[in-house]
């Protein structure tokens, strides 16, 4: 993805085009794993914490990025794919954690069991599968 299509997404879903945007963009295109706000940060230091943390809520907000609770208590965020809208992520499918990485990837082939409770309103479930990434077997 070049950075005129960045911009695209960004008209797309009605965000203002600016260089923090485009950037948080591209790195998130360029990994195929779930980036922690940490990570986010380490790799885009110059801008201030509250820029970035403004710039992926408005991203999840929009459907261009999906949260993934982690077990450490720390929240991971990827690529949303094309049919999340504002109103709706359709994040049905598994994530892996590396136990020796610490890496988290999305399993889009993996899907989360629809499973429906009595007298529950279930708003959200996720799926997140454990043990060693390719990388490191």
């Amino acid at each position: 993805m070049k950075n005129k299509d960045y911009k695209t997404v960004l008209k797309t879903h009605a965000l203002r085009i600016t260089d923090c945007r485009v950037d948080v963009l591209n790195v998130f295109h360029h990994s195929k794993k779930a980036r922690s706000f940490k990570n986010l940060e380490d790799q885009l230091g110059h801008y201030d914490r509250v820029t970035l943390y403004r710039t992926l809520n408005s991203f999840i907000e929009k459907g261009i990025l999906h949260r993934i609770p982690d077990d450490s208590g720390y929240a991971r965020y990827a690529l949303c794919h094309n049919d999340c809208t504002p109103q709706k992520h359709q994040h049905d499918h598994a994530h892996f954690k590396c136990d020796d990485c610490g890496a988290i990837e999305c399993l889009e082939e993996q899907h989360v069991p629809n499973i429906r409770l009595a007298g529950y309103l279930v708003k959200e479930a996720n799926l997140i599968l454990s043990g060693t990434c390719k990388a490191c077997t």
